[in-house]
């Protein structure tokens, strides 16, 4: 059940209406039994969970005791005892009703032993009740009351026969050893055992159906909220994933192009005077890098200012995933590609950085998520060299390969005579390199060469692997 339960569930949308709609469901199939546990204060009332229970069984034993005692005295009589040794026999034996829903096997069994004393008939129908009611196994209530209805049927069968003998004594051609006897016997039997029975089966069935009802009403209960929970955990990650995507993004934009232009700019008060020349070229590739990095952040923010259509009311498990996701390929298929590394190799020379780029393999193109992690790659470790490698030698390496792009950028050792354009950092250069690469399964290594450099190399699957 709680398999197929499961499987149904996989295609429900959760909501947080949803889950209180469990509750309420949970709510609706408990018992008063149930409820009254749950709403009143514990307290010691021996057997019974509930203090109704205790009075009407109370009220019963009353009934039963006062019952036996009344039959206690012909039951004197008949055994030559005194009456009141009968009488509170038959009280003694009347209160062994109050102990019918902790033994009530005890209790049928006393009345199968008291039937021959022709007494307990309210303790018999009672206790056979109460029996098939219970969790006794079925073939001990079957038995049991096989037994009470053999003992009540042959007490019925002496006493209608005497009493058939003692009312038709003149009448001489009437037998009452013939069929009337045993079947009238047999019909009174039945009418007392059949009933308390069949009615204690169906109460307890039902009673066994209402708490299957209700541990799948917790059950239910809970695999929401566990999809609840999980839900607002894939929510949680979608929106920590587009804050570290957008935080990437910024840095690598904001990073790169403002790193080239105060790298111009430092250039441009150095030849401003010296050579006029020089200094418009440097002003006019200041005024490039500064427009570039408008146009990619107006591109970024253009994704987030989207409009999008009302929320639903349900919202199922798999949009939470879709909307992050379809949000970021929006991004990447806006964003730079591999091709427009040549002229990114293009700008770090035009602000004085001696770049060798170096392509093997036949280019071809990849998916957007793909050009843009390697190119925000080559980006990020030529944005490194700028701000920590002034003056050094940058060699640039892309290798088209059957089922991957690799790509490697690596610096000599700083140029000392190189002026230091004292770049600030933050450290989030390799740490965002190294979430691109490995997002889309791929291979980030970045450490200092044995020459005193540094080399940033990083390795991108581009078949069913990427997607």
């Amino acid at each position: 059940m709680r398999t197929r339960l499961t499987r149904v569930l996989r295609g429900v949308p959760v909501t947080r209406k949803s889950v209180a709609g469990a509750r309420s469901l949970g709510a609706m199939t408990t018992t008063g039994a149930h409820q009254d546990a749950a709403g009143t204060p514990a307290r010691s009332w021996w057997w019974w969970g509930r203090r109704r229970s205790a009075v009407l069984d109370g009220g019963l034993a009353v009934l039963s005791a006062l019952e036996c005692g009344l039959e206690g005295v012909g039951f004197a009589g008949h055994a030559s005892l005194p009456v009141p040794v009968g009488v509170l026999f038959g009280l003694l034996v009347g209160a062994v009703l109050l102990v019918r829903r902790r033994w009530p096997i005890t209790v049928v069994l006393v009345s199968i032993a008291v039937t021959p004393a022709e007494m307990g008939y309210l303790m018999g129908i009672v206790g056979l009740y109460s029996l098939a009611a219970s969790e006794v196994p079925r073939r001990i209530t079957a038995a049991l009351a096989g037994m009470s209805t053999v003992a009540v049927f042959i007490v019925t069968v002496v006493r209608l026969r005497q009493d058939v003998a003692q009312a038709d004594v003149d009448q001489q051609d009437f037998d009452p050893s013939g069929w009337y006897v045993p079947v009238v016997s047999l019909f009174m039997t039945l009418g007392l055992n059949a009933p308390p029975v069949l009615f204690g089966l169906y109460i307890g069935a039902r009673r066994r159906l209402m708490e299957s009802l209700r541990e799948r009403a917790d059950s239910l209960e809970q695999e929401l909220s566990l999809l609840a929970d999980r839900a607002e955990q894939r929510a949680q990650w979608a929106r920590q994933e587009e804050r570290t995507r957008i935080a990437r993004e910024m840095h690598d934009v904001v990073a790169h192009r403002v790193s080239l232009m105060v790298v111009h700019a430092a250039a441009l008060q150095a030849v401003a005077l010296k050579d006029p020349q020089k200094a418009v070229r440097n002003a006019a590739l200041v005024g490039d890098m500064g427009r570039q990095a408008l146009t990619e952040l107006r591109q970024m923010l253009g994704v987030l200012r989207e409009e999008v259509g009302p929320a639903p009311a349900v919202v199922p498990l798999a949009a939470v995933g879709l909307a992050a996701a379809a949000a970021a390929e929006a991004a990447f298929e806006d964003g730079p590609c591999l091709g427009a590394v040549e002229e990114l190799v293009e700008q770090s020379r035009q602000a004085g950085m001696v770049v060798e780029l170096t392509v093997l393999g036949e280019a071809r193109a990849y998916a957007a998520e793909v050009e843009q992690t390697a190119y925000r790659v080559v980006q990020e470790a030529l944005t490194n060299v700028h701000k920590h490698a002034a003056g050094a030698k940058v060699v640039v390496r892309l290798a088209h390969r059957e089922a991957e792009v690799a790509m490697q950028v690596e610096n000599g050792p700083s140029d000392a005579a190189a002026t230091d354009a004292h770049l600030p950092s933050g450290g989030n250069g390799l740490v965002g390199m190294r979430e691109r690469v490995t997002r889309l399964g791929g291979v980030f290594v970045s450490g200092p060469t044995d020459a005193g450099g540094f080399r940033v190399s990083a390795v991108l699957p581009v078949g069913e692997r990427a997607a």
